[in-house]
């Protein structure tokens, strides 16, 4: 049976690579990514076959995967994080249903949203919510709506894409509808390059957010009324009684 790994590789580091995806790769023959992704594994793996695409030609790489397994290989597509969470898991099983010989199966990482709330603290220890802010595949109707749900359910909001080029005011409007229903001293806090090098973190209140510059490599973490502030860390508490 031709075989293909979809994997989650988990905010970068190597250290933060599952046991699992990493004795993956050791065992596959070629690993398929986005390019940014296999610069990030590619030293670990160096006697690997590598093919990549650019960003927006998705289809064109799970194409690719699929045709590099019916040759025999066995193949690994890679996704930063968890390739089941914005991942390509989802479109890997559509086209896949065209080559009914190669099997798939699914290997987690660690998203960003669990990745970056270890190094914030401990801002997701109730419920929470994760909303990209990217337009590209879903209307912003549609965006705008899912942060105005979340924020007058006071979750505690993940943002991931929450700024580009294109986009450089979409984390000030989504700042602005949390704030029809949070608190703008709601505690924040954003965190870049999550397990990689120049990795920063910084705790804020939501008004502070607002006006704080973000990339693509930012995840902004929005906390519920309950979150707070200790010791320079953002934490959600649960509840637990204690003494």
């Amino acid at each position: 049976m031709n075989k293909i790994y979809i994997v989650g590789i988990g905010p970068g580091e190597y250290e933060q690579m599952t046991i699992k995806a990493a004795e993956v790769l050791k065992g596959c023959d070629t690993i398929i990514g986005y390019t940014v992704y296999v610069n990030l594994v590619k030293e670990h793996f160096a006697d690997k076959e590598f093919l990549t695409t650019p960003m927006t030609k998705e289809v064109d790489r799970c194409v690719l995967a699929f045709e590099e397994a019916m040759k025999g290989k066995t193949v690994a597509m890679i996704c930063s994080g968890d390739a089941g969470g914005y991942g390509m898991t989802g479109l890997m099983y559509e086209i896949g249903v065209r080559y009914p010989e190669v099997e798939l199966e699914t290997i987690t990482g660690v998203t960003a949203a669990i990745g970056g709330a270890g190094v914030l603290g401990a801002p997701l220890i109730h419920d929470f919510a994760v909303i990209s802010l990217s337009d590209l595949l879903t209307p912003w109707e549609k965006i705008e709506k899912r942060l105005l749900n979340a924020a007058e359910a006071d979750f505690c909001t993940v943002l991931y894409n929450p700024s580009s080029k294109k986009r450089k005011d979409y984390l000030q409007k989504a700042c602005d509808l949390t704030m029809q229903f949070k608190s703008p001293e709601t505690v924040c806090g954003i965190v870049v390059n999550i397990g990689r090098e120049g990795q920063e973190m910084k705790v804020m209140s939501l008004k502070e957010l607002r006006d704080t510059q973000v990339d693509m490599f930012t995840t902004v973490f929005i906390g519920n009324s309950q979150t707070k502030e200790i010791g320079g860390k953002m934490v959600t508490p649960r509840g637990y009684r204690h003494e």
